[in-house]
């Protein structure tokens, strides 16, 4: 198993970025159901966690990806094989949502939790990892000014270092920000990325962190440029 822990920091409010996630999640959602193909939300209800005392909303969404994969691979793949199940218990400030795979049982998974602090990434262990966890995590700062995008997916309306948010009124960011940024947040992301198959298993779950670092960066990118607020209506829960 390999334990990557990103560390975003982004110049918003702990708040701000609530509003920001949520409305970026919605986006993202739709963009991804478009034909019948997509995400299918099976659970969304509210939830209590009676040991930790959370709570909060959890959902239970399954992934269908036969469309994103190449025919003959769709007609090669077992039932159940091209499905990813995702279990999320979003509690903010702290989320957690795991990743399965009904065809590979227990042999993968991928664990995220994430923690959203007021500070610049410097809480040395968000998460409380202890032992073996947090023996084996890496820690990576994921900026979003510096990390580079894939030209394909890059769009210049979304460089936080040549555009100023209309929400905020903040930007660009200059070199060394998140030294300087006022507000400044972090979104700690502890992921766990298993992978139980023979002759491929060192291979995949670090392919699965680097993607997910690449996900990362480009998501919140969009979160602090376009998302995020501040929002003057009390009750509403989507830009004005």
């Amino acid at each position: 198993m390999l334990i990557r822990e990103y560390r975003i920091v982004l110049p918003l409010t702990v708040d701000e970025y609530q509003v920001g996630q949520l409305y970026s999640v919605a986006e993202a959602s739709k963009l991804e159901t478009g034909g019948g193909e997509g995400i299918e939300v099976l659970v969304n209800e509210p939830f209590e966690d009676e040991a930790t005392g959370r709570k909060g909303q959890y959902t239970h969404k399954v992934w269908h990806l036969s469309q994103k994969v190449p025919a003959f691979i769709r007609l090669l793949a077992p039932a159940g094989a091209l499905e990813l199940h995702e279990k999320a218990w979003n509690a903010y400030p702290y989320c957690k949502t795991v990743m399965t795979n009904e065809y590979m049982k227990d042999k993968f998974s991928i664990v995220l939790e994430t923690m959203h602090l007021a500070d610049a990434g410097t809480t040395e262990n968000a998460l409380n990892l202890e032992g073996s966890a947090l023996a084996k995590r890496e820690v990576s700062i994921v900026d979003i000014a510096v990390d580079p995008v894939h030209p394909k997916d890059y769009k210049a309306d979304e460089d936080p270092t040549l555009v100023k948010s209309e929400k905020t009124g903040r930007g660009p960011l200059a070199p060394g920000w998140i030294s300087t940024s006022e507000p400044v947040m972090c979104a700690y992301k502890v992921v766990s990325a298993e992978f139980k198959w023979f002759g491929l298993q060192s291979r995949v779950e670090a392919f699965i962190q680097r993607t997910n670092a690449y996900l990362l960066n480009r998501f919140h990118r969009q979160v602090c440029l376009h998302f995020a607020g501040p929002f003057p209506c009390g009750n509403c829960r989507a830009p004005c």
